[in-house]
């Protein structure tokens, strides 16, 4: 019997590149990895209903703790049965701990050893985030994997406090995990430290060596330049567990899920794909297209002409672009729904490149297309 609730199983390594293919299991089921996981912030992710995600192959998606702790409330969750049940999703999900909300309000928090006070952004109402009140929360919404309260410090940084908030962040881990009450929810730390690479390797000791059943490494696409991030993964990813899922929070632009996995991540989240979509962009296999825009008044072909998506077989540009023009919601749906795929369909690609050991000349030959810099 397993000692976790979920478990990685690793099924392969990229002989190109070291990339990892392998498979996560929780009590929701099991989900491939590399995995997108969408981001579902009210327990919802934006415009989709559960059908189109299964329809897609999303594995799993995430939702997010301060958001629910404020509208409705973790208790309110926990009495109509849980996250799953209260959303009526069967599969796995993840909730983050609601720190990286609290840290992103500059103007209206005060960090002490206890925690993080706060002002609502509903009411201007004052709260306080502690380790223990994430893991309650967390606990109280009940999802497969759940993140420790980490402090996650701007970009840029000096030194000092970047040390200084790592060591906190290894605190509040063990607070965390003394705090944690349910053996069906795995429990995840976080990595932090920065952009140093000193500061980085001292948080991934100090947080490996709390045995749990996964780590996050957060911190990173906080506005670092690409390479910075590529460089911090280098090397983190060495010194992590090699049987435990490594999550790259906060990530889902394809080339970074193409530069993540190369460098062994197995789990990624962004609101990119939806973010986007409701502002009429596109993810295609040449690159965005801003469907919005005058150009593709008079275009009647999809957007994405090598997209099997719902939205490529049946619509095109042009009707795409009038409902986004005319304010219908139908159409950013289907703009949303079509980056959801393209990114869901590219880790497909990538899972596939590592079982045929090209995950390097796959991505070469999506950089190219795309018109990213190789």
């Amino acid at each position: 019997m397993n000692k976790y609730p979920v478990t990685y199983e690793l099924i392969k390594t990229c002989k190109q590149t070291g990339a990892r293919l392998g498979k996560v299991h929780t009590p929701h089921g099991s989900f491939d990895t590399p995995a997108f996981m969408p981001v579902g912030t009210q327990a919802t992710v934006k415009g989709m209903s559960p059908e189109e995600l299964k329809e897609m192959k999303a594995g799993i998606i995430l939702s997010n703790t301060y958001h629910l702790y404020m509208r409705p409330g973790h208790e309110l969750v926990k009495r109509a049965g849980g996250l799953h049940k209260f959303m009526n999703w069967d599969r796995p999900i993840l909730t983050d701990s609601g720190g990286f909300q609290v840290f992103s309000m500059a103007e209206n928090r005060k960090i002490t050893e206890e925690g993080v006070t706060f002002k609502s952004h509903l009411d201007g109402s004052s709260h306080l985030f502690s380790p223990e009140k994430a893991i309650e929360i967390e606990n109280a919404l009940g999802a497969d994997i759940i993140m420790a309260f980490d402090e996650c410090i701007p970009y840029p940084a000096t030194h000092d406090y970047a040390r200084k908030s790592l060591e906190r962040t290894t605190r509040w881990l063990s607070r965390c995990v003394d705090a944690h009450k349910r053996e069906d929810q795995a429990l995840f730390g976080i990595i932090q430290g920065g952009t140093y690479k000193d500061l980085r390797i001292q948080s991934t000791k100090e947080i490996t060596a709390i045995d749990l059943p996964g780590y996050a490494i957060g911190g990173l696409s906080v506005g670092e330049p690409k390479n910075e991030m590529y460089d911090m993964l280098e090397t983190i990813t060495p010194l992590m567990p090699a049987d435990k899922p490594r999550y790259l929070m906060g990530v889902g632009s394809p080339d970074c899920l193409i530069e993540g996995a190369i460098r062994g991540v197995d789990m990624f989240d962004c609101v990119l794909p939806t973010r986007i979509g409701r502002n009429g962009t596109a993810m295609t296999s040449k690159g965005r297209v801003i469907v919005r825009d005058s150009q593709y008044a008079e275009d009647f072909t999809p957007i994405d002409e090598e997209c099997g998506c719902y939205a490529c077989k049946n619509f095109s540009k042009a009707y795409i672009r009038h409902l986004i023009k005319a304010k219908e919601m139908f159409g950013l749906r289907l703009v949303t729904y079509h980056n959801l795929y393209f990114l869901l369909g590219l880790m497909d690609k990538i899972r596939e490149a590592i079982i045929e050991d090209r995950l390097g000349d796959f991505r070469n030959e999506f950089f190219k297309k795309y018109g990213y810099k190789i």
